[in-house]
């Protein structure tokens, strides 16, 4: 059967977008693949809170996959110098370390999921790796693996330059 990933960012979009992409897309279960799920500028995506609006607004699933975080290091040294190249290596390693692909049931990814994390854009996000990681092991497997990113029909707000 095949199976879709979405990739979902919250910030720069309001609850009615965020939320109004999954319905629209469908999906069925969200997996919150953040380092930080409780962060107080996460607003409506703060757990708790984000599975009970899933649950209530839109009928969601919830989940909570913590190998597909980044680690701190990664993260600080991706702030700190900015080079992507860089942070994708070194968030592939740390993946392949923590064996984290192969330790997941691909019945967990069956019909449409979507991955969770901050970034308004999947360019630049590790959600955007793990939904690729996740497509290329399965298809490997003879599964079917699509992978769409769910923006906001408006473009994220540019940061100002001081």
């Amino acid at each position: 059967m095949p199976s879709t990933i979405y990739t979902i960012g919250f910030t720069q979009k309001t609850a009615e977008e965020f939320f109004g992409l999954l319905q629209d897309a469908g999906v069925e279960k969200l997996i919150d693949i953040r380092e930080n799920r409780v962060g107080q500028l996460s607003g409506f995506a703060k757990y708790p809170d984000l599975a009970f609006f899933l649950d209530r607004l839109c009928g969601i699933a919830y989940a909570y996959q913590p190998l597909f975080a980044p680690s701190v290091e990664i993260r600080t040294a991706f702030q700190t110098s900015l080079d992507w190249t860089r942070y994708e290596q070194s968030f592939r390693e740390l993946i392949a370390q923590r064996n984290a692909i192969a330790q997941l049931d691909f019945t967990d990814f069956v019909g449409t999921v979507a991955l969770l994390c901050s970034e308004p854009t999947a360019e630049k996000c590790h959600r955007r790796l793990i939904a690729e990681m996740l497509a290329e092991h399965w298809t490997a497997q003879g599964q079917q693996v699509e992978i769409k990113h769910l923006v906001s029909a408006k473009s994220p707000r540019k940061k100002r330059e001081l």
